[in-house]
């Protein structure tokens, strides 16, 4: 604009220093431990504790906005808790329900074991250490192929690169046969590191150099049968009859393991799945309803980051994730019995003794009168309480009895 000055900005009231914000993280992280349901920006606000210019609910909507989605930031919290030369490295993915979205941007079609069919959802890469007594979520990626390119291969990949670089020297790498490519099993063998995961029955094996066939058809011990996995190398393949016939076949690089170690080894397994478990009711991982991508992703961040919490709870005092939670609630119910406030107009206790004429009524068997005047008083709320023959046990069978119904006159 000629002149120079047309959209120029002038000095004003907004020239000083930016203001803080108003609520943090940690805000939001606690309101997820304590809330029973309810994950919304919203109910933050309306749950706060009483303070001088508290946040509205658009301050938590633009917490959600703010941050950086950055899994680095759980990594910063929970690496004083786990001790890298020892444990186990678990990872898996979960979806998370979002059956009826359809604008919330990384929702898309995914597999569901809960629901063992293919549904509207959010789909977490999680990487978790445990030492069989505590299990902790040190990294995670939201797949989001459409937007952001890489496939989930890709993202286990980068996890256990991103493992390597930070020190983590674990006894094995555990992880179901979604991965169990052959780049991630090279992988996993460049860093020095034991696998143990699951193959398919379709998979490719030698068995003393007898050619190349289907796993399935070859006669596997339980104990462990070493092949040679065609394109890897040698290993040791494991066969597992669930109790309901199923047959499932376990693959590890160590020549050496035993059936004991592996049944141990798929025991801690087991974790990631309570670990999914776990982080979608007690966090609400899956509740938020914000439509943008950033958003839900910083919202998934910090119920990892509140499921830290638990977790360490857990560890340190014996309660359990689920105890915790409903200890929180608990409170809140006790509080409220001691102060209850949804209360009846009337209470027994508070009911008046009607004069000898009602006493009367009552012995003579029945009502005051005939008009049951004393019930439809009730119902009315024109009486203040009810007569003697409404409270009385030789009555307790009137009191039942429901009274005529009557219309107002037109």
């Amino acid at each position: 604009m000629e002149g120079g000055t047309g959209c120029a900005r002038l000095p004003g009231a907004h020239d000083g220093p930016m203001s803080h914000p108003k609520c943090l993280d940690t805000d939001y992280i606690d309101f997820l431990i304590a809330t029973p349901r309810a994950a919304s920006c919203c109910e933050a606000a309306r749950s706060q504790p009483p303070a001088h210019d508290l946040p509205a609910h658009d301050a938590y909507t633009r917490l959600l906005q703010r941050i950086e989605p950055d899994p680095a930031t759980l990594y910063r919290e929970v690496e004083p808790l786990v001790e890298k030369a020892d444990g186990v490295l678990v990872l898996d993915d979960s979806t998370l329900d979002k059956l009826y979205a359809k604008a919330i941007e990384p929702v898309h079609r995914h597999w569901s074991g809960k629901h063992e069919s293919v549904v509207r959802g959010i789909n977490l890469i999680s990487l978790a250490w445990t030492d069989g007594d505590r299990i902790l979520p040190t990294d995670y990626r939201v797949y989001d192929r459409p937007k952001d390119g890489p496939t989930k291969n890709d993202h286990f990949l980068a996890r256990l690169d991103a493992a390597k670089h930070r020190g983590f020297r674990p006894h094995a790498v555990l992880f179901d046969g979604w991965y169990s490519g052959l780049e991630n099993l090279k992988r996993v063998r460049d860093h020095g590191w034991t696998f143990l995961t699951q193959l398919k029955v379709n998979r490719l094996v030698d068995l003393n150099r007898g050619g190349y066939r289907a796993i399935g058809v070859l006669p596997i011990d339980a104990g462990g049968t070493i092949v040679h996995l065609k394109g890897f190398g040698p290993i040791r393949v494991f066969k597992a009859v669930s109790r309901d016939g199923d047959v499932e076949y376990r693959a590890t690089n160590d020549l050496a393991m035993d059936e004991l170690r592996r049944l141990g080894l798929a025991e801690r397994c087991w974790s990631i799945e309570e670990y999914h478990r776990a982080l979608k009711p007690c966090c609400d991982v899956e509740r938020c309803q914000v439509r943008s991508s950033r958003a839900q992703r910083n919202h998934i961040g910090m119920a990892i980051r509140a499921f830290l919490r638990l977790s360490w709870h857990f560890y340190t005092t014996g309660n359990s994730w689920y105890e915790a939670k409903t200890g929180i609630v608990r409170e809140a119910i006790r509080a409220y019995r001691s102060r209850s406030l949804l209360r009846l107009k009337f209470s027994l206790d508070t009911f008046m003794v009607h004069p000898a004429e009602a006493r009367a009524g009552v012995e003579s068997g029945g009502h005051a009168d005939s008009t049951w005047s004393c019930v439809k008083g009730l119902q009315a709320g024109r009486s203040a309480c009810p007569p003697a023959c409404c409270i009385t046990p030789s009555a307790s069978a009137a009191i039942s009895t429901p009274a005529p119904i009557t219309r107002a006159a037109r």
